[in-house]
C-alpha cells in the first residue's frame, strides 16, 4: 500500500455504510495495518461516489475519528491516517514528561502518606459491615450514608457511592451529557477534569474566576451557549487553592436561576479545606449532583467517593454503572464509615491541614521575597504566574525539578505553573531559586 489511496479500493472494504459502521470499520482497517499511518484518504465526495452515501455521512463518520485522534486534517489539505489509538487516554494526565532519576517531583498535588489516617482497624471493621459479598448493586451502606450526612452540606433525595471522586465526575457525564454537548467548566481546572471532557467530545466553554470563585458575568456567558452542564468546585480549588465564598455561590444560583443546565459540584479536597462544606443542591435539588472524595483525607486507595442528587438522576447514574462495576465495595465503605464516625480521625485530618498550609505558606513567602507574587490560599499546591511556560518548564527541568505547566489545567492561553507543595517538607530555598528564574522574562 503507497501512502494514497483509491476510494474504490476503501468502498470494497466497508460493509456497513451508515456513520457509525464507516467510522468503526476505518478503524478496524488502520489497526489491522491495511491503512498505514501516513496514508492519505481519498477525497469525501469520492467515496461517497463510491459507497453510495451523502458526502454528509462520511463527514460525520471522519468528525468521530478525529475525535479519537485517529486521522488528521480536513478540507483542501487532505484528511491523512494519523494513528491507531482504539482506547481513550487522559493525554493532560499522561503528558508530564521524562525527568532524570532523582529528580524532585513536584507534579502531583496528592496527599503526603504520613499523615493519613491508619487503615488497618478501619478494614477489620469494614468486614463486618452488612450484606458483605452479596451480588446486590446497592448504593450506599447505611453506616456510611449515616456518617457521611453529618457533614453533608444539605439534604439529599438519594446517595450513592463511587470508586472515588474523579469515577463520579465520569460517570455522571457518561449518564448525563450526551457526547458533543457544551460543558461550561471553571479556568483554570483540574486537569482530569479537562481529560473526561475532551474525552467525551464535549465543547468546552471556560468560566473566568477571581478570588472568590467563578465569576457570575462569565458563567452567564457561558450559559449563553446553551451549556447543558456547568461543572465546577463549589469549596477548594484544588489548582489555584481559592475558596468559592458563600456571597459568590449565592451570585451563581441566580445566574442558574434562568437555566435548566445540570449543576456538578466536585469536592475533591474536601476537608483539606478548613471552609464549610456547601453547595447549590439545597436551590436546585433536581439538577445539582454534588460529589465528595475521600482520596485526600482518608486514603486514596479506599477508592470511594459519594455523590448526591435527586432520586431520578442517581437512578441514572446508577443504571449506567450497571454496565460496569455496578457497585462500590461494601467492605471499603464499611471502613470509611468506622473512621469518619472516630473523633481521631477528625484530629489526624485537621493536623495534616495545618502541616499543608505551613507547606504552601513557606514557598509561597519565599517565592513573594524574590519578587513572585501568588494568591492567598490553602490545599496541596501553588499556582505560580511565569513570562513564559515554555521557558519556565526548561528551566527547572535543567535543575531536576519537575512542576506541571499551566496549560494542562486550562483550554486558554497560560502563563503559570503549578507546583505541588504538600509533600515538600524541605528544599523550599532552593526550589524559590530555580522558580525565580524559571518564572523570569
Amino acid at each position: 500500500m503507497s501512502d494514497t489511496l483509491e476510494a474504490s479500493w476503501f468502498a470494497q472494504k466497508i460493509i456497513d455504510r451508515s456513520i457509525r459502521g464507516i467510522a468503526l470499520e476505518t478503524s478496524a482497517l488502520i489497526r489491522a495495518g491495511a491503512l498505514p499511518v501516513g496514508t492519505r484518504l481519498p477525497a469525501i465526495r469520492d467515496i461517497a461516489y463510491e459507497l453510495r452515501v451523502s458526502p454528509a455521512t462520511i463527514s460525520e463518520a471522519w468528525s468521530e475519528l478525529r475525535k479519537q485522534k485517529i486521522i488528521t486534517g480536513r478540507g483542501r489539505n487532505g484528511t491523512w491516517v494519523s494513528g491507531d489509538r482504539f482506547i481513550a487516554k487522559p493525554e493532560r494526565l499522561a503528558s508530564s514528561g521524562i525527568y532524570a532519576a532523582g529528580a524532585l517531583d513536584l507534579t502531583m498535588a496528592v496527599p503526603d502518606v504520613t499523615l493519613l489516617p491508619a487503615l488497618g482497624q478501619a478494614m477489620m471493621q469494614g468486614a463486618s459491615v452488612e450484606s458483605l459479598n452479596s451480588y446486590a448493586r446497592s448504593r450506599i451502606v447505611p453506616s456510611l450514608e449515616r456518617a457521611v450526612m453529618k457533614r453533608w452540606p444539605y439534604q439529599p433525595e438519594a446517595m450513592l457511592t463511587t470508586n472515588g471522586g474523579y469515577n463520579a465526575v465520569y460517570t455522571t457525564l457518561r449518564a448525563m451529557v450526551s457526547p458533543g454537548s457544551t460543558v461550561a467548566i471553571e479556568h483554570p481546572t483540574a486537569m482530569r477534569l479537562l481529560d473526561i471532557l475532551e474525552d467525551l467530545g464535549a465543547r468546552i466553554i471556560p468560566v473566568l474566576c477571581d478570588d472568590q470563585g467563578p465569576l457570575p458575568q462569565s458563567l452567564d456567558a457561558a450559559l449563553q451557549e446553551r451549556a447543558s452542564a456547568f461543572l465546577f468546585q463549589p469549596r477548594l480549588h484544588s489548582v489555584t487553592g481559592q475558596t468559592v465564598t458563600a456571597e459568590r455561590l449565592q451570585a451563581l444560583g441566580d445566574v442558574l436561576e434562568g437555566h435548566d443546565t445540570l449543576i456538578i459540584e466536585d469536592d475533591g479536597i474536601a476537608d483539606i479545606s478548613d471552609a464549610t462544606p456547601q453547595s447549590l443542591g439545597g436551590r436546585f435539588p433536581d439538577r445539582t449532583v454534588h460529589i465528595l472524595s475521600y482520596s485526600k483525607t482518608i486514603s486514596p486507595d479506599l477508592r470511594l467517593g459519594v455523590l448526591s442528587s435527586s432520586a431520578t438522576i442517581v437512578e441514572q447514574i446508577q443504571s449506567y454503572r450497571a454496565f460496569s462495576a455496578g457497585w462500590t465495595s461494601r467492605l471499603v465503605q464499611g471502613a470509611a464509615a468506622w473512621l469518619l464516625e472516630r473523633e481521631e480521625t477528625w484530629e489526624t485530618i485537621a493536623a495534616a491541614r495545618a502541616i499543608y498550609q505551613q507547606r504552601r505558606d513557606a514557598l509561597a513567602l519565599a517565592l513573594k521575597e524574590r519578587g513572585i507574587e501568588t494568591r492567598p490560599g490553602s490545599g496541596l499546591a501553588l499556582w505560580v504566574p511565569v513570562a513564559s511556560e515554555q521557558f519556565a518548564m526548561v528551566t527547572l527541568a535543567a535543575r531536576n525539578i519537575a512542576v506541571n505547566p499551566g496549560s494542562k489545567f486550562s483550554v486558554m492561553p497560560s502563563n503559570h505553573i503549578r507546583v505541588a507543595t504538600s509533600t515538600l517538607a524541605d528544599h523550599v530555598e532552593e526550589i524559590a531559586d530555580a522558580i525565580a528564574l524559571a518564572s523570569a522574562p
